[in-house]
Formats: structure tokens, sequence, C-alpha cells
């Protein structure tokens, strides 16, 4: 299936439900099979089949679940790291999701430098436009992780091209990354 049959067959399912999903959930799933999509274009399962989706605790970090949920039925392995789990039911249903689809979850503390040897894509779904100062663990360490500075290229340290959802881990919306600890993605995407 493609992907643009897949998201067809997604708009279909929603108005032979009653029409789109509504709110945030409906948000979510939006954002999320559009970030997979682009993946898609992007990066080939064939060449990058392993993808570490790290999450936050927001809706950017929802947007990653889902996202991860799509790249399983486009063939893709998605590996999730979530360390700051939300109660919210809507978050835990979308775990659920992904548990029943086998898709394993990992800890901070598992990811090993450097990262390209267990992953081909890494998507960044851990702070999305509301972020503000700086980041705290244990979401500080895995920016740290995926860090490059501007004298080095990904490659050169063992991190594979990072996909990050609406803006940058660790920038801020208005003043870029003015702490110098953000990301520098090798794709954005932002479908709002």
């Amino acid at each position: 299936m493609s992907n643009a049959d897949a998201a067809l067959t997604w708009h279909c399912n929603a108005d032979v439900a009653g029409g789109p999903l509504p709110g945030l959930r409906g948000t979510l799933e939006l954002a999320g099979l559009s970030v997979a999509c682009a993946i898609t274009e992007v990066y080939a399962v064939a060449k990058h089949q392993r993808v570490l989706v790290i999450c936050g605790p927001g809706n950017n970090g929802g947007d990653g679940l889902v996202a991860a949920r799509h790249l399983r039925h486009f063939g893709y392995s998605p590996v999730i790291c979530y360390p700051k789990r939300t109660d919210k039911p809507l978050y835990k249903g979308l775990v659920t999701q992904l548990e029943s689809l086998h898709i394993p979850f990992v800890t901070v503390g598992e990811l090993t430098a450097p990262l390209s040897s267990d992953y081909d894509i890494i998507l960044d779904a851990i702070f999305g436009f509301s972020f503000k100062g700086t980041p705290r663990p244990p979401f500080d360490s895995v920016l740290k992780m995926l860090a490059v500075p501007e004298d080095k290229t990904a490659a050169d340290l063992g991190v594979p091209p990072i996909v990050s959802v609406d803006i940058p881990s660790g920038w801020d919306v208005e003043g870029g990354d003015v702490n110098s600890i953000g990301l520098r993605p090798d794709m954005l995407v932002c479908s709002k």
C-alpha cells in the first residue's frame, strides 16, 4: 500500500466512522500520519528500516507515538524511547496500541553510542512549540547524546539522520537555539 493509499484509507475510515476524529486525538493522528509519510518519502524503508522514536511527555511526543504506529505499518522497525510517560488516557491508549504491535520500548539508559550501530533514523518528538528554558533530566542527556557540534557531521559522531517534529528539540520557537543545546535535524516535519 502506498503512503497516499494509506492516507486515503485513513480518511475513508474516518468518514465511515462518522467523520474525522475530534480534538486532540484527531490532531495527533493527522500529525503522526504526516510525519510517517514524510519519512517514507525521504528515507526508504529498504535502507532506513530501524527507527528510534524519542517521545516527550506532551503533544509532540503523542505525534511521535502515532508516527511510530504508522511507520510499523509501512514496514519500518520502530523502537520507542518514552522516558516520561503521562497518565492521560489518550496517551496510555497510544502506548497500548504500540505494545499490541510488539513495538519495543527502551529506556534512556539502554541507548548506547554510537546510535548508528542500532538505528538508521532518529525521530525527535521530544519538545514542541511550547518548549521554554533548558531541558531537565532525562531529556538533557538525550539531547547531549544527539548533539552534533557545528564543526562536525552526524556521521563523524555516529548519529543517524535526525527527523524533528514541528521544531528541533531544545530550540525556542521565537529565538532558535538560544541555549546552544538544540538538535540540528536533517529533516523537519511540521504539519500544522
